[in-house]
């Protein structure tokens, strides 16, 4: 959008318009209260983002989680500097990097999602999102410069684009969020992803509509007010939930899981899990933690809290796998079971397709079922 230029008391600054009102920073006399209330409460909402950011990134969560976490929250401090007089304060070469940084927000929120989720992002998707934000950034803020007379149209397109990837990469994210969370064994997280869903994602879908609306510059005051208030109670809600339970949602998957320690009840549970397990129930399709807690004759909750706090395991279907990988090994290295094709084994195994075995058995043993039999089989 074009800058303009006015004068107050003598102080020359370029400011695009706030509903249509232009304000200078350094003269707040003039500003009307309600924009002086949305100003104080996007402040305050970035100095919680910016604390959050820092303990995250600072904690003891596996490297990507930290950087990710910082990145985003970094980046919604950018959306937040945006629609403010601050903004228009930077100067110089850094300055074209606040509204990049504010378009790539839902693209790291989405990876965020599935590094929060224990989902793997897929890479293509990943860098076409950013190679889209990117182009959609750069035509925004820089195509007047090359053709001021198409850029009109190209400015529309190019917004329309930007606002439709990111509205597709924020429903995903939701939809990550909600996919597993019955399988989810981590009673925290399994909180967080509704509120995930209504409190972040939700909100950002809300935004990018309000912008269809109205356009990035014309929003009316009383929607940025409500806005802003919005995105206060997100950011400390999330923070506090992110701080309250760091340990539990950012643990290492990969860290050894340590020896476990029964109370006598849970010893009792644990034998008839180990029972059950023993009798080949993991080879049942489509059994769930709420199914297997039926059959043992205890609540769910119960056997949630066994699984995941005393054996160590952040997902049901971990749980799963690993007793289901167990007997695939033996049976593709027995010669016995040499003409039996993998996907028989991965359907008497309760797999209900020949891809999520792969893909469980590859993520187990670093290789391929059909490696991992000719390695077993054949002599070298």
């Amino acid at each position: 959008m074009p800058a303009h230029r006015f004068t107050v008391e003598g102080c020359p600054h370029r400011y695009r318009p706030v509903d249509g009102v232009l304000y200078c920073c350094h003269n707040t006399r003039n500003m009307p209260d309600i924009v002086l209330l949305i100003l104080v409460i996007r402040a305050i909402a970035i100095g919680q983002v910016l604390l959050v950011a820092l303990v995250i990134f600072r904690s003891k969560a596996p490297r990507r989680v930290r950087i990710v976490t910082a990145v985003l929250l970094v980046c919604t401090c950018c959306y937040l500097v945006l629609q403010t007089p601050m903004f228009f304060l930077l100067q110089g070469p850094l300055r074209p990097l606040v509204p990049l940084g504010a378009q790539l927000v839902p693209l790291f929120l989405w990876i965020f999602a599935h590094l929060l989720f224990e989902r793997t992002p897929d890479p293509r998707l990943m860098i076409a999102g950013g190679l889209l934000a990117t182009a959609c950034w750069a035509t925004l803020n820089f195509g007047n410069r090359i053709d001021a007379i198409a850029f009109g149209s190209t400015f529309y397109v190019a917004a329309t684009v930007q606002r439709l990837s990111q509205m597709a990469l924020l429903l995903h994210a939701m939809q990550v969020a909600v996919a597993e969370r019955g399988d989810d064994l981590i009673e925290a997280r399994r909180r967080l992803r509704v509120g995930f869903v209504i409190a972040v994602a939700a909100l950002s879908v809300m935004v990018i509509l309000f912008e269809f609306f109205y356009g990035f510059d014309n929003m009316p005051q009383p929607a940025l007010l409500v806005q802003a208030l919005i995105i206060l109670v997100v950011t400390f809600a999330l923070g506090a939930a992110l701080l309250q339970s760091n340990i539990e949602l950012f643990a290492d998957p990969a860290k050894p899981k340590a020896e476990p320690r029964f109370s006598p009840a849970e010893h009792v549970l644990n034998q008839k899990l180990e029972a059950a397990m023993a009798s080949g129930v993991y080879r049942e399709p489509g059994l769930t933690i709420g199914v297997l807690a039926g059959k043992l004759g205890v609540p769910e909750h119960r056997l949630r809290a066994l699984i995941n706090q005393r054996l160590g395991y952040r997902n049901f279907s971990a749980f799963l796998n690993e007793h289901r990988i167990t007997e695939a090994r033996t049976l593709l290295a027995s010669h016995e079971h040499v003409a039996l094709p993998i996907l028989t084994i991965a359907m008497d195994l309760g797999y209900g397709s020949l891809a999520p075995f792969n893909r469980a058995f590859r993520d187990a043993q670093g290789q391929a079922p059909s490696e991992f039999r000719r390695a077993a089989i054949l002599p070298e």
